[in-house]
């Protein structure tokens, strides 16, 4: 899983409430279990419309926010049924951190094991923070993770609060399995003493 320790990038605004994960990721995209070529379905049924072709007006479809690396949404996100496929698509069109006020607790947990960082915020701090992302490429967000900061495009900060492992864990970028190989040099030294005390087994 790749690390994340801070990013400086563009930031998106969705402010719509109760985003879903079938929103954010259709049940058409889930044939797959393989974590890449998710991105072009993400928010697939109101990114395109009826003939397959692009909504000029959806946010990640206008040119200031193609790139972006941050999404300040709306609240209760990623709602709905507990599908992995949600945040295996916003990593692969670039989505690193979503900013929101609550999120549903799966989406929430399966968000620290892709490397996706998920930040609560205050709704003052997020009404703030989607004006910011409704200025543009001209406005970018800097998430810093070692610090628990926020840094606005007009010097002012946000702090946020994260659990100290899940922080340890995308500082490091260890998903579950990596927090087993951690423990590699142990566990094959109790298979050994195990396969000494009980050759039968």
């Amino acid at each position: 899983m790749q690390k994340f320790d801070h990013l400086t990038g563009v930031a998106a605004p969705l402010p719509i409430l109760n985003v879903d994960t079938d929103m954010i990721i259709p049940k058409d995209y889930l044939k797959t279990i393989r974590r890449t070529g998710l991105g072009v379905g993400l928010f697939a049924n109101i990114r395109y419309r009826e003939d397959g072709s692009e909504d000029s007006e959806f946010v990640l479809n206008k040119p200031a926010y193609r790139q972006a690396e941050i999404l300040v949404a709306g609240d209760n996100f990623g709602c709905g049924s507990s599908r992995e496929h949600a945040p295996w698509a916003l990593l692969d069109f670039g989505i690193r951190c979503v900013i929101s006020t609550s999120f549903a607790d799966i989406f929430y947990n399966n968000c620290f094991k892709n490397g996706i960082l998920p930040i609560r915020v205050s709704p003052e701090e997020l009404h703030a923070l989607l004006a910011d992302a409704e200025k543009g490429a001209n406005a970018k967000l800097t998430v810093d993770l070692a610090t628990q900061e926020i840094r606005r495009p007009d010097g002012g900060v946000v702090h946020f609060e994260i659990d100290a492992f899940r922080k340890h864990c995308l500082l490091n970028g260890l998903d579950d399995i990596g927090l087993t190989l951690e423990r590699e040099g142990d566990i094959g030294a109790f298979e050994a003493r195990n396969a000494a005390a009980r050759p039968w087994a």
